[in-house]
């Protein structure tokens, strides 16, 4: 047992030889693709190689399609001739052509492939196309050639910092009006909200190219390609580096989990056969999504992905990413209704292996591009090692993404009643983590957010945010619905990870759910946009909710709260009131709806004088300011309750605090 993995979980001791066999496997595999002399950086090269290229006075175009009998180009440049270019097969599935003189390409010359197999002519968008576009009358989708200057990044080196706070951002639905949103909007508009809320970082979803709007990016189909719904992929540039210049890290939704199926835009059957990417049979479809898997043991397809991820470091200066769908990667059934509440169900014949060692080369690679990078894994089965480095029998991801905690709100919001609470259940689900491992935590994100579910404030306040929103306007149910959402971003940022992430608007309680343009609601961006509006108005109650958020985020930052883990100072099922502490701070939280206690005993580690600093109850964010902010506490010890200090601690209320000497 010579990985540390074992010693952080001595409960994966009998299973060291499935930790064994992912060492050995990710060994293996490494030496496969380098041999003795070459490295994962120089390895992932495929877009440098492959695709359209300048030389000379011309171009090159290059191709792997091991299954093709004959490879053509058609476009704009050869009035779309299907068989006038045709490509040179010069070894290994790779075919290539030179196009100069008046077959040359240009700057926003429109092009496909054309694969020949037994004697059909299928038309394909090139593997490595950097941009793909939709013709706005035939709906039909082609690359279009760049011819841009190299961008003039005005900051090229930047670091991500060490505490994450994640500003989860769709481009297309970021904007108030009823339509897409671009790059450049984002730019101007998005950013400096992000920057003024406090977050540090943005997950951009949606990037790599795919034809349904409606999959919301989930379905690529052009991996190298930035989606050009929102704009050139130098406007995306330039709001990573405005994002760089803010100080503010940016990170890509990277979605190698599977594909699209769509074989006219996307990268299945395009060389003719179904398994130049991925697996043949049922091995190759996802039952639940309807898409392609990915073959993680050949070698071309990991050639192929690694260089994809170098690509958006090295291209867009992505600052790391959140890798979607890992459950389904690294589990043959695909982790589809099961509830892994056993060891042996991460390591058995179910275990995709071949999917962990492609995630373990991942790690490495990214690292290798940038050592500051970051990696989220999105895994909701907790495999164990899953955020470990790699040498010490781990994954090599920095992150997972704390998924159990807003399905925990949501089925209490959904089926208990707030009285009914279980603080234990709650701390628990909250304070649960893999040993070393570190988590973003978050109690809603895009998921939650979609049509068929609701956003946290929709669930609290439902058909009261139609009439009730306003300053003016008196609801219990909006009342309870504030005091709530504010005590949810309370403890589960305080508690639920060593990063936080929030998704956009949800911040202020954006009302209603997403549901982009489709033929069922008349392909209407109504429900498709962040209304920024509401938060603007003074006159709406979504302004109290979006200054807690603000102050909150100021808090947890300047405390540097993430760098300790929380420690448990008093669960009070019967009041239902947690106490906790972290970083040297206290909070009191009494999540009873009618019940508030006049001297409510909170117990400390320490003596010393104590002054709250945030209260969920101020007036400005839309509380009754029961809390004194100016008292001071003593703590000190009693025979009956050890170190504290009594509190007047009001229903729905939590409280934080800071020892001051």
């Amino acid at each position: 047992m010579r990985y540390k993995i074992f010693e952080y979980d001595p409960y994966l001791k009998p299973y060291t030889a499935d930790i064994e066999l992912r060492m050995d496997n990710y060994n293996r595999k490494k030496k496969e693709l380098l041999g003795d002399g070459l490295s994962l950086l120089d390895f992932a090269n495929g877009h440098e190689y492959f695709g359209f290229h300048k030389s000379g006075d011309g171009w090159v175009y290059r191709e792997w399609a091991p299954g093709a009998d004959a490879l053509y180009i058609m476009g704009d440049m050869n009035g779309w001739d299907p068989t006038s270019l045709p490509l040179q097969n010069i070894g290994k599935g790779v075919f290539e052509i030179y196009l100069t003189g008046e077959n040359s390409l240009y700057g926003g010359c429109k092009v496909k492939t054309v694969v020949e197999k037994d004697g059909k002519r299928m038309e394909r968008i090139p593997l490595y196309a950097r941009r793909v576009v939709q013709d706005p009358v035939s709906y039909t989708w082609a690359a279009e050639i760049l011819d841009e200057k190299p961008f003039a990044w005005s900051k090229k080196k930047f670091t991500p910092p060490k505490n994450l706070f994640i500003y989860e951002c769709h481009i297309g639905m970021a904007q108030d009006k009823e339509g897409l949103g671009t790059y450049a909007e984002f730019t101007e508009k998005v950013l400096p909200r992000v920057k003024a809320l406090g977050y540090n970082a943005i997950q951009i979803m949606a990037i790599m190219e795919h034809p349904y709007y409606g999959s919301f990016g989930y379905q690529v189909s052009s991996f190298f390609a930035a989606s050009s719904r929102f704009g050139m992929p130098e406007d995306l540039k330039r709001l990573i580096d405005t994002a760089h210049s803010m100080g503010i890290a940016v990170l890509l939704d990277v979605i190698h989990s599977h594909a699209v199926k769509n074989t006219a835009e996307g990268i299945n059957q395009f060389d003719g056969t179904d398994y130049q990417f991925f697996h043949t049979g049922s091995r190759g479809e996802h039952p639940a999504w309807d898409t392609k898997l990915f073959n993680y043991n050949k070698n071309e397809v990991i050639h192929f992905l690694l260089s994809n991820l170098k690509f958006w470091m090295t291209e867009y200066h992505f600052d790391g990413f959140r890798f979607d769908g890992i459950t389904s990667m690294i589990y043959h059934d695909h982790g589809l209704g099961e509830a892994f509440t056993d060891y042996k169900k991460y390591f058995s014949l179910n275990t995709d292996t071949e999917a962990i060692t492609y995630l373990q080369l991942a790690n490495e690679l990214i690292r290798q591009v940038n050592p500051k990078a970051i990696t989220i894994a999105e895994d909701m089965s907790a495999m164990p090692g899953m955020c470990l480095p790699i040498e010490e029998g781990g994954v090599g991801f920095d992150y997972r993404l704390s998924m159990g905690v807003p399905d925990m709100w949501i089925k209490l919001l959904k089926t208990t009643k707030d009285e009914d609470w279980n603080m234990y259940y709650i701390w628990h689900e909250l304070t649960s983590r893999r040993p070393m491992e570190k988590y973003i935590g978050y109690a809603e994100s895009h998921d939650q957010a979609l049509v068929g579910d609701k956003t946290i404030m929709f669930w609290l306040c439902d058909s009261a945010m139609y009439t009730d929103m306003s300053k003016s306007s008196t609801s219990a149910v909006v009342d309870r619905g504030i005091a709530l959402h504010k005590m949810i971003r309370l403890v589960t940022m305080t508690l639920a990870g060593e990063g936080y992430l929030n998704f956009m608007g949800n911040e202020f309680g954006h009302p209603e759910w997403i549901d982009f343009p489709r033929e069922g609601n008349g392909w209407s961006y109504h429900y498709c946009r962040r209304q920024w509006h509401l938060a603007d108005d003074p006159l709406l109650k979504y302004e109290w909710l979006l200054e807690f958020d603000k102050a909150l985020v100021a808090m947890v930052q300047d405390k540097k709260l993430f760098a300790k883990a929380p420690v448990g100072l008093y669960i009070d099922d019967e009041s239902k009131v947690l106490v906790y502490e972290r970083g040297g701070m206290i909070f009191a939280l009494n999540f009873d709806p009618t019940r508030s206690y006049p001297s409510y005993f909170v117990p400390t580690k320490k003596k010393g004088s104590y002054v709250p600093v945030l209260s969920t109850d101020e007036e400005r964010f839309g509380g009754w300011d029961r809390i004194d902010l100016s008292a001071t506490y003593t703590a000190a010890k009693t025979e009956k309750s050890g170190i504290g200090f009594p509190v007047y601690l009001p229903a729905r209320t939590g409280v934080c605090f800071v020892k001051t000497k």
